[in-house]
């Protein structure tokens, strides 16, 4: 008997603490850190270098009993400096502008406070810098007659992103929920990088390529906000 009892109190505790996404039609969420690794630039020496970004992006989801679709956005607009990957090559400095607009779905392993999750996106990225480049070519710096005018670079990526999902979330209240989860984006674009010499000949460069790379986002937390309950 008392077994029988407290399985039913366990069953009732359960119920009435755990949220399900089923519970309410909509969520918000928003992005308070991210930890990822942004697209190269031009033949940057760093590129697998990881950024820190803050509330730079956040997600609408519909939500259906354990499965909820998600429609998400992003935007980052920051200086960087880079360094090209060659001995004593260029360095640029400029501002990067990266945004991206993915769709997708994430599943629950369960109904419980805590509740793991994977999820898939797909979507559109564009990532574009745009800055002045000059030489570090110290043989070079020490001719007198060599030409050390800065280049200016206008280089931009654009194409379609493919994201797998694993993360976690917590439900202190119904309404509320944190969450931490980790991608893999699979980013495939078409490049074009242009640059002018900053001197009085203005000679011009112009190269595209078509390339994909993979962008590993090893941390994103955050919380959400669960309205349209449908009880």
């Amino acid at each position: 008997m008392k077994k029988c009892l407290l399985v039913a109190l366990s069953l009732l505790l359960t119920n009435a603490a755990f949220s399900q996404n089923g519970d309410y039609n909509y969520s918000i969420a928003v992005r308070a850190y991210n930890l990822m690794q942004m697209p190269r630039i031009l033949n940057q020496k760093d590129g697998g270098k990881f950024t820190e970004t803050s509330f730079h992006s956040g997600m609408l989801k519909f939500n259906d009993n354990q499965i909820s679709y998600r429609l998400g956005g992003s935007y980052l607009k920051k200086n960087v400096q880079i360094v090209n990957n060659c001995l004593n090559c260029e360095e640029a400095n400029g501002k990067m502008t990266d945004y991206s607009f993915k769709l997708g779905f994430e599943k629950n392993f369960n109904f419980s406070r805590i509740q793991p999750y994977f999820g898939f996106d797909i979507g559109y990225r564009y990532n574009k810098f745009e800055g002045t480049m000059v030489s570090k070519n110290i043989q070079a710096m020490a001719v007198e007659s060599a030409s050390l005018a800065a280049t200016g670079v206008d280089a931009s990526k654009s194409g379609f992103i493919a994201s797998p999902v694993m993360g976690l979330k917590i439900n202190p209240i119904p309404q509320v929920t944190l969450f931490a989860e980790a991608s893999l984006d699979f980013f495939v674009f078409y490049e074009r990088q242009e640059t002018v010499s900053l001197d009085v000949n203005n000679t011009r460069g112009f190269a595209k390529y078509n390339k994909s790379e993979f962008l590993l986002n090893p941390v994103s937390i955050g919380i959400q906000v669960n309205i349209g309950g449908n009880r």
